[in-house]
C-alpha cells in the first residue's frame, strides 16, 4: 500500500524503494540497523529470533515459491545420486546423517515432508528453539512450545535428536547477558536452567551441545557473563548439571574453526584435557563446520585434528555443517562444493569415533548464511527449490558410495 500511494510522485517513490530490502535480503533481527520493509511481491518474515528474510509470496505456502536466479542450479547441475544418505551413513558405521531444523519452516509441507524422511534424515538438530532466550525468557519461566514442536516432530519420525544448547554467550535474554550476579548466583542460574532443560528430554535425546562456542578464535576465552563471573567453572558447572538431570545423554562442547590443527583447536583439546583429569563429565566435542567453497581443509587435516581428540576420551560430531559460496553459483563453484562435502565426510568416515553428521538445515531455501555473509550463499545440498545438487553426490561419495 506504501508504494502504491507514492507511485505517483517517482521523486518520491525512488528512495523509498532503496530503503527497502530485496528478495531474499535480511530485513529484520536483533541487532539488524538495515531496512525493514521488503520490496513489492515479498514479505518481511521472522526465521529466528537474529534474523528476518525477504521472502516471495507467503512462507505458509506449500514450498513452491521460486528460487533467486543467483543461486538456482541449472539442470547440467544437479545430482545424480539415488543413495539414501541416512540409510548410507549408517550402513557405514555411523549413528546419524541428519539436519537442523527451526519453526518456521515447519509451515511449509514440502520441506516437512523431505525432513521427516528417516532414510535421509536420522538425527535433527532444533536450530533455536532450545536455546536460553526460547526457554527461559524470564528467570525461572520455561517455555517449551518451539523446542516441543521439533522434538515431536522427531520422535514421530524415529529420528535422533541432538539439543543445543544449555550455555552460549548468544542469544540470552536480557536478565542474564545484562544480570549482575554474584559467583554463587550465577552459579545457581546455570545449574537452574540446564538442569530444568536438560531434564525436560530426559530419555528423548542423544547428546546436549552443553557449552557452546567458549573460546575465540586465538584460543583465548570468550568474555561474557559467564566467563567474566565464574572464569571457568561455567564449564564444569553446566556439565554437572546436565549430567545429574540426564545421566544416559551424551554431553558436548560444541564450536568452530576447531575442525582443523591451530590455536583454538589446541585450546579445546587442553580444555578437554582439563576437564578430563578433573572427572568433569564430557562424552564429545562438537565441530560445528561451517567452511567455504575452495578453503575447506584437505581430509587428512581434518581426520588428523578428530584423532586428536578421540586419543582424549571423547567421541566427535561434525554438528553443524555448510560449505558457502560467493553467489552467483557456476558450474565449476558447484563442483568445488561436491568435492569439498566428500573431503569432510571421508573425514568423519575414517574416524570410528566421529559419530555422525549433522547439516545446518538442508536446504538453501532456509539457510543462515546469506543473511550473515553479504553476497553469499548457496551452502546446502539442496536448492531453494528442494533439488539435489552435486553437494549431495560429494557426500554419498565421501561415505564411499
Amino acid at each position: 500500500m506504501f508504494l502504491t500511494k507514492l507511485f505517483a510522485t517517482l521523486a518520491i517513490l525512488l528512495p523509498a524503494v532503496y530503503a527497502q530490502s530485496q528478495v531474499w535480503g535480511q530485513c529484520g533481527g536483533q541487532g539488524w540497523t538495515g531496512p525493514t520493509t521488503c520490496v513489492s511481491g515479498s514479505t518481511c518474515v521472522a526465521q529466528n529470533a537474529w534474523y528476518s528474510q525477504c521472502l516471495p509470496g507467503n512462507l505458509q505456502s506449500s514450498g513452491s515459491t521460486s528460487a533467486p536466479s543467483t543461486t538456482t542450479t541449472s539442470s547440467g547441475s544437479q545430482s545424480t545420486s539415488t543413495a539414501k544418505l541416512n540409510t548410507l551413513a549408517k550402513a557405514k558405521g555411523k549413528l546419524y546423517f541428519g539436519s537442523a531444523t527451526d519453526n518456521p519452516e515447519l509451515t511449509n509441507t514440502a520441506y516437512v515432508a523431505i525432513l521427516s524422511d528417516s532414510t535421509t534424515f536420522g538425527q535433527i538438530t532444533p536450530g533455536n528453539s532450545m536455546k536460553w532466550d526460547a526457554t527461559e525468557p524470564t528467570q525461572g519461566q520455561f517455555s517449551w512450545t518451539g523446542a516441543d514442536q521439533i522434538v515431536n516432530l522427531a520422535t514421530t519420525n524415529g529420528q535422533v535428536l541432538r539439543g543445543h544448547n544449555c550455555v552460549w554467550h548468544n542469544q540470552l535474554p536480557s536478565w542474564v547477558s545484562s544480570g549482575s550476579f554474584t559467583s554463587a548466583q550465577l552459579t545457581s542460574i546455570i545449574q537452574n536452567h540446564c538442569s530444568t532443560l536438560v531434564g525436560h528430554y530426559k530419555g528423548q535425546i542423544y547428546s546436549w551441545d552443553v557449552v557452546n562456542e567458549p573460546f575465540n578464535d586465538d584460543g583465548t576465552w570468550r568474555t561474557d557473563v559467564f566467563y567474566n563471573t565464574l572464569g571457568t567453572d561455567y564449564i564444569q558447572i553446566a556439565l554437572n548439571a546436565a549430567r545429574s538431570a540426564d545421566p544416559a545423554a551424551k554431553l558436548y562442547i560444541n564450536d568452530y574453526n576447531i575442525e582443523y590443527p591451530g590455536a583454538k583447536s589446541t585450546a579445546m583439546q587442553s580444555l578437554v584435557k582439563t576437564l578430563k583429569a578433573a572427572s568433569v563429565p564430557l562424552d564429545g566435542i562438537g565441530l560445528q563446520s561451517h567452511f567455504i567453497v575452495g578453503s575447506v581443509p584437505s581430509t587428512s587435516s581434518l581426520e588428523s585434528n578428530m584423532n586428536a581428540f578421540v586419543a582424549l576420551g571423547v567421541e566427535v560430531a561434525i554438528t553443524e555443517l555448510d560449505i558457502r559460496m560467493t553467489l552467483p553459483t557456476t558450474p565449476t563453484l558447484l563442483a568445488q562444493q561436491k568435492t569439498d562435502y566428500t573431503s569432510v565426510i571421508s573425514a568423519c568416515q575414517a574416524v570410528d569415533q566421529c559419530v555422525g553428521i549433522t547439516i545446518w538445515d538442508w536446504t538453501d531455501k532456509y539457510s543462515w548464511v546469506p543473511s550473515t555473509f553479504s553476497g553469499q550463499g548457496a551452502a546446502l545440498p539442496w536448492d531453494e527449490n528442494f533439488q539435489k545438487k552435486p553437494a549431495y553426490d560429494g557426500i554419498a561419495i565421501g561415505f564411499g558410495n
